[in-house]
């Protein structure tokens, strides 16, 4: 598959033409970013570990009847993916508190909840990302009720997946965003990535952060924990 001119771009990756114009090869880099760009930084081989994890997890996902646009891992850095139009919706599910929920309402972190919560925001850097909700996504035109119907099937689905997963992997699944896309024809698939900076990942015994976090809190020890997270996935997948 040739790789052809960089069409895009973003905070953790960029995305090349290939010589199928329904097929893109996706460049994870090692550059960090927190708090809508405000915080940059790097963290050395998280390229390599978010390809990698997201890779797998993906592939995990197909088979339990999740459609995704990975299609092969051509390099440690670099993925072939179905190209998609992102539906401008990120998707924030939440098993416990933590974050920017615990800020929003006043709650400490690590209250588990009952049943898992889902969020959405608009996906708009200049705006902020947002909060809305469906009427709000609808009234935008950002997705057709199917859509979302479809996107929260299918997010709550991955929660019960991933959740299950990194149990056994001694992890405990605190949150995470998704992001969708369209294929030419219309059908909704996984985009983006599953990754230490797009999950909330804590030690299930200590509680210790092994995500993005370390970075956003300057808690050190980044790059430990991205190795740290990548290793235990590789021993249960």
């Amino acid at each position: 598959m040739e790789k052809k001119e960089q069409l895009y771009e973003g905070k953790a990756k960029k995305v090349f033409a290939t010589d199928d114009p329904e097929l893109l090869i996706v460049d994870y880099k090692d550059d960090a970013t927190a708090f809508n760009g405000l915080k940059k930084g790097t963290i050395v081989g998280k390229g390599v570990i978010n390809n990698q994890m997201s890779n797998r997890l993906m592939a995990k996902l197909e088979r339990c009847g999740i459609p995704t646009h990975f299609v092969k891992e051509l390099s440690p850095r670099e993925t072939l993916v179905k190209k998609v139009s992102i539906v401008p919706l990120e998707v924030i599910i939440r098993n416990i508190s933590a974050g920017s929920f615990s800020k929003r309402y006043g709650v400490e972190e690590g209250i588990v909840f009952d049943q898992p919560t889902i969020e959405f925001s608009y996906k708009n850097d200049a705006l902020g990302d947002p909060l809305l909700n469906t009427r709000h996504a609808l009234a935008l035109k950002l997705a057709t009720p199917e859509e979302i119907n479809t996107i929260e099937k299918y997010s709550f689905r991955i929660n019960e997946i991933l959740k299950d997963f990194w149990k056994t992997c001694g992890v405990t699944l605190v949150d995470f965003k998704l992001e969708f896309g369209r294929l030419s024809d219309g059908t909704i698939v996984l985009a983006d990535e599953i990754s230490p900076d797009t999950c909330r990942l804590w030690d299930a015994k200590t509680g210790e952060k092994l995500d993005k976090d370390r970075f956003r809190r300057d808690l050190g020890g980044v790059e430990e924990a991205y190795a740290e997270i990548m290793g235990r996935l590789e021993a249960h997948l």
